[in-house]
């Protein structure tokens, strides 16, 4: 069968053919979101990919994902990527270790820090009701609620537990501030009872708006490169951060959802990491409402990581260029089956990222690259390789200085801004 993906043109972004199922599993009485994009009006507007909590590791960034909540709200801002009338937010219990007990949750316009906007609050409602129970594995969405929101507006969800969580549904690098406050905090509009702070994500997975002036949306799935780490935190940075702003000067009414956890891999689950790329393709990218295209930059990990000690997230076998390329070939036949544009990402250098870089794992990296440039499997392709690299004589395996957020694996803001702009050029 030919791939759809091997002939698409770009410039058919908003015509093409979108099939919609989401991956959640709805609440009894709140009713199924399947559908098309086009049919519901529904659009992700924002996202997480979300992944299992574990105890902290030895150097690790302090969160709270392991020790849950009890009888604490946590409140966290999200910055949403399209216009519309109406507001849903999802909850996910896919990897706790009992029922969710939500007693209560609000969404607002977010102030400065902790605080809300005066007069913005809503409450969030699961089946008609205030409280929620969420099963293990499961992924609960809220009823709507009206709320106009503009493109890259900033929006507060707040969750309250009555009772202790247990270990709850995470993204470690969420690179924004949540915060969290003893009580039931859900219609309080001052942050000043928030007087504890981390920069990881927890339980919500998402935002979608309802609104007629959309093209849908872009989902940027990937490693920590498209989670963001090595841009500034607190200052969306990100590069499906700048991606979104790009779009919005050039006119196009798309929203850019981030897909990306840091440590992930193609082809390996990690205890620390998320499922493996390919397992997680359908929930994270596929299975978002409106999602029109998906930009693909994975397998740097799986190279890099390959063969080095198990530090308690699991092993990491050592990888070839045909299992990787098979790997992608997975994620572009998944996409066919749903209609959806692929633009894959030639995987950028890594040489003066410690134990990551030695010449077989470059070559491996170098065979990836080739096929990705030339096997004409992807819809498009963006040479992030190409446009990171250093260009100085004998130093092409390299990140230009100019690039590299100084650890010589993970681009710092300009990086950030390069990509942003070299995959918004397929996009227009």
């Amino acid at each position: 069968m030919r791939s759809r993906n091997r002939r698409i043109r770009l410039s058919a972004l908003g015509i093409a053919a979108v099939v919609v199922a989401t991956a959640a599993a709805p609440a009894p009485a709140a009713g199924s979101h399947s559908g098309t994009a086009r049919e519901s009006g529904w659009t992700r507007a924002w996202g997480a990919a979300l992944h299992r909590p574990v105890a902290p590791l030895p150097g690790s960034w302090p969160n709270w994902a392991w020790d849950g909540f009890a009888d604490q709200s946590v409140r966290q801002v999200v910055r949403v990527g399209a216009a519309g009338s109406e507001v849903r937010v999802e909850v996910s219990n896919r990897y706790g270790h009992k029922p969710l007990r939500l007693t209560r949750a609000s969404v607002a316009r977010a102030a400065e820090g902790a605080s809300v906007r005066a007069g913005s609050v809503r409450e969030l409602r699961f089946g008609g009701r205030s409280s929620a129970v969420v099963p293990v594995g499961e992924q609960w969405s809220s009823d709507p609620v009206r709320l106009p929101v503009r493109p890259l507006e900033k929006l507060t969800v707040t969750l309250h537990f009555a009772g202790g969580t247990g270990p709850v549904t995470y993204l470690e690098d969420g690179l924004t501030n949540a915060y969290r406050a003893a009580g039931d905090r859900t219609h309080h509009t001052s942050g000043d009872a928030f007087d504890e702070t981390s920069q990881a994500h927890y339980l919500v997975r998402g935002v979608e708006v309802r609104g007629r002036r959309t093209e849908g949306a872009v989902v940027a799935f990937g490693d920590s490169i498209t989670a963001g780490w090595g841009s500034t935190p607190g200052a969306d940075r990100r590069y499906p951060d700048r991606l979104g702003e790009r779009l919005l000067a050039d006119g196009r009414r798309l929203s850019v959802v981030n897909s990306g956890i840091s440590g992930n891999m193609l082809l390996t689950d990690s205890l620390c990491y998320g499922d493996k790329g390919t397992a997680r393709f359908r929930d994270d990218a596929l299975g978002l409402a409106g999602v029109r295209t998906a930009v693909v930059m994975l397998g740097v990990n799986d190279i890099g990581g390959g063969g080095l000690p198990d530090r308690g997230c699991g092993v990491r076998p050592i990888v070839s260029a045909k299992q990787l390329i098979e790997g992608h070939r997975k994620l572009i036949r998944a996409a066919d089956r749903r209609g959806i544009t692929l633009i894959g990402a030639t995987l950028t250098p890594f040489k003066g990222y410690g134990p990551y870089y030695t010449p077989e794992k470059e070559r491996v990296r170098d065979a990836v690259n080739h096929w990705l440039r030339t096997s004409g499997a992807y819809g498009a392709v963006v040479d992030l390789d190409r446009v990171l690299a250093d260009r100085r004589p004998g130093h092409g395996d390299e990140m230009a200085p100019v690039f590299d957020s100084g650890d010589g694996l993970h681009p710092g803001d300009a990086g950030m801004d390069a990509i942003a702009q070299a995959v918004a050029d397929h996009l227009r």
